[in-house]
């Protein structure tokens, strides 16, 4: 049998074969091969199996890339996150509200900077990269450039990413504020120039319900409506005063949730990031609408603003991803937000396994992000996203891990243990675009 492959990858392959609506289904779902063969063409996994099956495929001369004393797991998958606040991580001692004010507002600012913007964005992806993550939603300001910036830096990895431009036309800074036309007008202009172009998609982005005025949500409808592939991103319950402050500024609507849905914003494209304070009705809302939530554990302790209930989400039947949102987060790294996560659920008596913390970062994400049809595992036919762990790289990981007593240990240990040091190799669109230096691997 003869093949056309352009990458041959031999190691310790870990995935989530399919997608699942309950968390006691993932064992069956679990796909571990210790000894595995992956073949790409160029940007496509061709095919995946055990290297004893896929040996044959091989032509004597073929160059085999060799990762069978690390771990090899898919891409992981970032579902909220802001670019622009990169430069702010660590801003201390504030909640939400006051956050924005003192520290968002001024950062982004400066964002009106074409140069600024091409600097930052640069940066950020390298971070994003560095960390295992290939494909994310991320905001930019409500600058365009902002968004072209990202966009254009995206494109020349071929990177899975999905952007917008911040949508804001109150209660910020005078120089942070658009009218509603101005912002569909720059919007529109942003979905016809990258949206679908290489492996980018748009994302319709109002900060959130209260910077946004009722005008400017009719123009986030026309836009959701002459545009219905592309997604919707924004802001849901995150903090105590911010869902109270909703109630003052819709008192004519249900709930936070109802601002939304009422311009017909909810829907299977639809990303809700945080989502803390929910009503009953809202959790069924976002149910019957097929919308999904980005959980974010590290910026939801770092801003105090409170616990996700990860349970109701299963309970519920809502698609959940993960987001590092950064810069209220306080890492880039997927491990240690995980590691987070564990410690949110525990805090609700919820234990969080291993295999389900890397399913809501990898094939899970995808689900939640509409792209499980193209990443989140190594199912022949999806793009070559992945990211080559090393369990190792510390004295206490290298004691630890010799002490695992199978694969769920090993993983839980990296959720616990891991951060950036664990990247070993990204690949991207079947090509490595983050490896260490010699000295950070000598290290």
């Amino acid at each position: 049998m003869s093949m056309q492959f352009t990458t041959a990858i031999r190691g310790n392959f870990f995935d989530i074969a399919a997608c699942v609506d309950r968390p006691e289904q993932l064992d069956a779902q679990l796909r571990h091969i210790a000894d595995g063969l992956l073949l790409l063409d160029h940007g496509t996994i061709v095919w995946h199996g055990s290297w004893q099956q896929g040996a044959s495929l091989l032509a004597p001369d073929t160059v085999v890339t060799d990762y069978r004393d690390k771990l090899i797991v898919p891409g992981f998958v970032d579902t909220h996150i802001h670019y622009p606040q990169t430069e702010m991580i660590g801003a201390y001692g504030d909640q939400l509200l006051a956050w924005l004010k003192h520290y968002t507002f001024p950062t982004e600012s400066q964002f009106g900077c074409a140069e600024h913007a091409e600097k930052m964005s640069a940066f950020f992806l390298q971070q994003l990269l560095s960390n295992g993550t290939t494909t994310a939603l991320v905001f930019g300001t409500v600058h365009p450039q902002s968004v072209d910036a990202l966009f254009g830096q995206a494109a020349a990895l071929n990177m899975r990413l999905i952007a917008g431009k911040v949508m804001m036309d109150r209660h910020a800074p005078a120089a942070l504020l658009e009218t509603p036309q101005q912002s569909y007008q720059q919007t529109r202009a942003l979905i016809e120039r990258w949206h679908g172009r290489q492996r980018l998609g748009y994302a319709i982005t109002p900060r959130f319900a209260p910077t946004s005025s009722p005008a400017l949500l009719e123009q986030v409808q026309r836009l959701r409506n002459e545009f219905p592939d592309v997604w919707l991103h924004t802001h849901l319950s995150e903090n105590h005063d911010e869902v109270a402050w909703v109630k003052q500024l819709f008192p004519q609507r249900r709930n936070y949730l109802d601002v939304y849905h009422h311009y017909g914003l909810t829907g299977s494209k639809s990303v809700f990031a945080h989502c803390l304070h929910l009503e009953e009705q809202e959790w069924d809302c976002l149910c019957d609408t097929h919308s999904s939530i980005a959980f974010c554990p590290t910026s939801n302790l770092f801003l105090g603003s409170g616990l996700f209930n990860l349970g109701k989400a299963w309970q519920k039947k809502v698609k959940v991803g993960i987001g590092t949102d950064v810069g209220a987060g306080t890492t880039f790294n997927m491990l240690q937000t995980l590691g987070e996560a564990y410690k949110v659920a525990q805090l609700q008596s919820y234990k969080l396994a291993a295999c389900e913390a890397f399913y809501h970062a990898t094939l899970g994400g995808a689900r939640a992000l509409s792209l499980d049809k193209q990443i989140g595992n190594f199912s022949v036919g999806k793009e070559a996203d992945f990211v080559v762990l090393d369990p190792a790289v510390s004295p206490l990981q290298k004691l630890r891990n010799a002490n695992c007593h199978d694969l769920a240990e090993q993983l839980f240990v990296l959720l616990t243990l891991g951060d950036d040091r664990n990247i070993y190799r990204t690949y991207v669109d079947g090509k490595i675009v983050y490896q260490p230096s010699a000295r950070q691997e000598a290290a």
